[in-house]
């Protein structure tokens, strides 16, 4: 691999069973409240009257969402310590020693991947399963996905198959931190985006 490390995410496939957020939290010995990767449920559409009878246009889908890896990391920008750094390859890791707990990190971050264990009095994220990758196995999310809707790979290699990444409701604006992340979008993601869904599961996904 000579470029960045990125994850996709196929939103049509994935069914929301959350195999891939039960993974990562096994894999990393994760405390109750701590979510490395989160699975979004976007809901939308509802009935409307059609002469004597109604007619609905109710949808929904999901989105896995971990850390990005971005190529502009604002976690590494707005950490104070110099506990956030990026390797070459792109991968973002934390060094806890260095964890002052201000959670800066967690404040800038749009997609909410950076979590603060109370336990530890410090931050934690998303390591893209580093120690997997060095044995040649793929991250415990990916590996876990009955749905195979997750994947991962060269940024560069993903894209040429997949295509650039495309706005996803309810990400943020790509632009902000050029996450190292491709998506194939559920075919009514552009509904969701022009507001015509929401999030079913806002308070445990925190964020995005």
């Amino acid at each position: 691999m000579s470029g960045r490390w990125a994850f996709y995410v196929d939103s049509a496939a994935c069914s929301g069973c959350k195999a891939c957020q039960v993974a990562c939290k096994d894999m990393n010995g994760l405390p109750a409240g701590v979510l490395w990767r989160r699975v979004a449920e976007v809901a939308g559409g509802g009935w409307r009257r059609a002469g004597a009878a109604w007619e609905q246009d109710v949808f929904a889908y999901h989105l896995s969402v971990a850390c990005n890896h971005c190529e502009r990391p604002i976690c590494v920008e707005v950490c104070p310590s110099g506990a956030m750094a990026q390797r070459e390859d792109g991968i973002v890791l934390l060094d806890g020693s260095r964890c002052l707990g201000c959670r800066y990190c967690e404040w800038a971050c749009p997609y909410g991947a950076p979590q603060y264990d109370g336990a530890l009095g410090r931050m934690t994220k998303c390591t893209f399963c580093a120690q997997e990758l060095e044995a040649g196995r793929p991250p415990a999310c990916v590996a876990a996905c009955p749905m195979r809707a997750l994947d991962f790979g060269d940024q560069q290699e993903l894209e040429a198959r997949h295509g650039p990444l495309r706005q996803s409701y309810p990400l943020p604006r790509p632009e902000l931190t050029e996450p190292s992340l491709v998506i194939s979008p559920h075919r009514d993601a552009a509904r969701a985006g022009r507001g015509e869904a929401g999030l079913a599961n806002g308070e445990e996904v925190k964020a995005p």
